[in-house]
């Protein structure tokens, strides 16, 4: 089973996605700096009666999203290591015209992308790749075009996916679509 698919029946079976699970966890203090898979997977299996398999898939979001203890400029660095790195200007760039904004938003390591956040709460995400730059945009109830393709199962968290080859490409356009995911995060 995919770690989708896992995600997929746990919110058919609770009605709950991973990002409300983070919310009732940080409600509970389980997500404190150092938190640890045994409490999290017990009060899951307890509270949700999810199987094992289910509540680490949630403990696996829960530390891709978190990653304590670490340095978080140095966690963004290792997204642009090797060809990767032509990609590093762009998000700065990109970084200080969403700044302008607010002073709120900051910039999340995880292990595979880079979150965008708005007073901690997601509203993008970055993948990098050698060749592109891959923007989530989460925009619920907005329909998708050409360009702003559905996020389906490559990002949960996210609705659009725009696939970004050249920095050219991060026009008025792609900062429109973050401004309106900024302003209803």
């Amino acid at each position: 089973m995919s770690f989708q698919a896992y995600l997929d029946n746990i919110k058919a079976k609770t009605g709950k996605t991973p990002e409300d699970f983070r919310k009732l966890a940080e409600k509970k203090g389980l997500l404190k700096p150092g938190f640890k898979a045994g409490p999290i997977v017990s009060w899951l299996k307890e509270d949700f009666g999810l199987g094992h398999g289910h509540a680490m898939a949630i403990y696996g979001v829960f530390t891709d999203i978190k990653a304590p203890g670490k340095n978080p400029e140095e966690e963004i660095e290792k997204h642009f290591t090797g060809a990767k790195s032509v990609w590093r200007k762009s998000l700065y760039n990109l970084m200080q015209t969403l700044k302008s904004l607010g002073h709120n938003i900051e910039i999340v390591a995880t292990n595979t992308y880079l979150s965008i956040l708005k007073d901690k709460k997601k509203f993008a995400v970055i993948y990098i790749t050698t060749d592109r730059m891959d923007i989530g945009i989460k925009r619920k109830g907005v329909p998708t075009t050409v360009r702003f393709e559905p996020a389906g199962t490559w990002n949960a968290m996210v609705t659009h996916r725009v696939c970004i080859h050249d920095p050219k490409e991060i026009d008025k356009e792609v900062i429109e679509w973050l401004k309106e995911a900024y302003a209803v995060a």
